[in-house]
């Protein structure tokens, strides 16, 4: 009787062997990661998704007992399934809605400098708590874009805050300044969008 290996026998023994050698490296580069931190993420870029990726790195940290935070900058206080769920972790969540809508709605560039100004200064109020473990900055990088904010000071309050407090912060367009001293940058690109094809916003998937 042949005792030649079978070619399947053959190529799961290579696998095998390939799985182990990628295991080992990927092991040791594990093992050279000692740092552990607080970490500046930015969702930046045209596509959609970049709130949508704040939220869900809040529910795992939620999962894990945190506490968060959230600012919102820019979005006003209209009904949201994002806000409605996480509100239900109770006094796991500080959840701060500041911005009075979008600028073409507003149409009053004082007005949205104050709301920025207001949400500004709740998010250094949340980044000194140090019951808040993750703080996420939502649509700070439109009130950055049309300078409702001075890029310098938030720059500033964010690399000096506390040394085990995680922040993301999201939106288009993000300043440079700021990217140079996030730890993590994600640029979200639109290969398509439903939007462009007369498909409108809804309940679930846009709120």
């Amino acid at each position: 009787m042949s005792t030649t290996p079978t070619p399947v026998t053959d190529d799961a023994e290579r696998h095998k062997s390939k799985m182990a050698k990628r295991k080992a490296v990927q092991d040791a580069e594990v093992a050279s990661k000692t740092i552990e931190k607080g970490v500046l993420l930015v969702h930046t870029g045209p596509g959609k998704g970049k709130s949508t990726a704040a939220f869900g790195l809040a529910l795992r940290a939620l999962g894990h007992g945190w506490r968060i935070g959230v600012v919102q900058f820019i979005k006003g206080a209209w009904q949201t399934g994002e806000r409605d769920a996480l509100m239900r972790f109770g006094d796991q969540v500080s959840w701060h809605t500041m911005g009075e809508g979008f600028t073409w709605e507003t149409q009053d560039k004082a007005r949205d400098i104050a709301a920025a100004t207001r949400a500004f200064a709740k998010a250094r109020e949340l980044m000194a708590d140090p019951t808040i473990r993750l703080l996420i900055l939502d649509e700070l990088n439109i009130a950055l874009r049309y300078d409702y904010l001075p890029v310098d000071e938030v720059v500033e309050a964010l690399r000096n805050r506390r040394s085990d407090l995680h922040v993301v912060v999201t939106g288009r367009n993000a300043k440079p300044e700021l990217m140079a001293i996030a730890d993590g940058v994600t640029d979200m690109g639109a290969v398509k969008h439903h939007f462009a094809a007369g498909i409108k916003a809804q309940e679930g998937i846009e709120f």
